[in-house]
């Protein structure tokens, strides 16, 4: 009996000219565990050639997939061809192998969006097999997974005994005799499948998901990007603010603020690098500090960004709670613009964090003014 859980479960693998890591891993899986885990639809990753190897010895009707599935009584799994993803180049022409630097730029970059689109639901559970294919696509695709991966997602390599693991006449252990020819020396031997053993090995991985911005995760991204975007977040931080464009950049992506929240940002930037850290935005003084920073910004206080600006803030300046109400949108919005463009680890790097002092909230940047550049 197939499991009962909500996650749709999927198994991904990267296969080469030998499409039994695909039965293999899933005789492990499903039929020899003690609490069997049965995809609801398997995926490959593969070449021209080994769409066509997996076609030909899995998907016929007498295929070792449907033989598989009938020998150990497996429930309904979706397998159609369509689920064979073959690798392609820049002009969406089939890949044969991979040869040159740029066929191993391309297949990176097809093998993170595979995986990134099968993990973009979180209703889904999968299970990636780096044991087929090119060195590279197992790399590759196990990268991925460090990347894209949630907790729910597992990664593996199949083993297989000898004399059974390069044997192609070989597919998985079968329930009843089964005399395959292998070769012992320089001699040929017969061996039954019956007897083969056939295992896992779980691979530990480390989840980057979480520390990658939201546009990385919900749209199309070359692997060097990501990757890129990953690493810069490891870095340093250095925040640029440009006046004149009233542009603000972090980690060298620009950071979608509006005029009022670039203000905000600015100020706080400005008071840190003058040797005020820490910032209560409650005290008259600290107000009148803000708006002769938003008069920087809109160069003078008659023009009309500025007069709303002070609008807002006159009526509100005389009280701490008012005045709190007055920032905390625009501190939520600054800290919420960096998450998105950054992700969630990086942007704790230039987020506007809350602290308390003498029982009064304070707020900073948490950022050296080495990290702050004001053009």
């Amino acid at each position: 009996m197939k499991p009962t859980e909500s996650n749709r479960r999927i198994l991904l693998a990267v296969t080469g000219l030998t499409p039994q890591v695909v039965t293999e891993t899933l005789y492990a899986l499903a039929c020899r565990e003690e609490s069997p885990w049965i995809p609801d639809e398997i995926h490959l990753i593969t070449t021209a050639t080994g769409a066509e190897n997996a076609r030909l010895n899995l998907l016929l009707p007498e295929g070792w997939f449907h033989r598989l599935c009938a020998d150990y009584r497996l429930p309904t799994i979706n397998f159609p061809v369509s689920n064979i993803h073959i690798l392609q180049d820049a002009h969406g022409k089939v890949m044969d192998d991979i040869r040159t630097p740029e066929q191993n730029t391309l297949a990176a970059d097809f093998i993170i969006e595979t995986l990134r689109a099968l993990t973009e639901d979180e209703g889904t559970e999968l299970h990636v097999s780096i044991a087929g294919g090119r060195k590279t696509m197992g790399y590759y695709l196990g990268y991925a997974l460090s990347l894209y991966g949630r907790p729910q997602d597992r990664l593996s390599h199949v083993l297989v005994s000898d004399p059974y693991e390069t044997n192609r006449e070989f597919y998985y252990p079968t329930p009843y005799d089964h005399p395959i020819h292998s070769r012992r020396g320089d001699k040929e031997v017969t061996v039954d499948a019956r007897n083969a053993r056939v295992e896992l090995a779980n691979i530990p991985f480390v989840h980057l998901r979480t520390g990658l911005p939201e546009r990385l995760r919900k749209g199309q991204s070359s692997f060097s990007q990501v990757v890129s975007t990953a690493n810069r977040g490891l870095e340093a931080p250095l925040l640029v603010l440009k006046l004149a464009t009233r542009q603000a950049w972090a980690d060298d992506e620009l950071m979608n603020l509006g005029s009022t929240e670039f203000v905000v940002l600015y100020w706080l930037a400005e008071r840190l690098r003058q040797g005020d850290a820490i910032t209560d935005w409650s005290r008259p003084e600290v107000m009148a500090d803000y708006l002769g920073a938003a008069m920087r910004v809109f160069n003078n206080s008659t023009s009309a960004e500025y007069v709303r600006l002070e609008s807002a803030l006159d009526w509100r300046k005389t009280s701490a709670i008012k005045t709190a109400k007055y920032f905390e949108p625009h501190k939520s919005r600054i800290n919420s613009t960096f998450e998105d463009a950054l992700g969630k680890t990086a942007a704790a790097r230039y987020a506007i964090t809350r602290v308390r002092q003498n029982d009064v909230a304070q707020y900073s940047l948490p950022l050296d003014a080495s990290q702050i550049k004001i053009v």
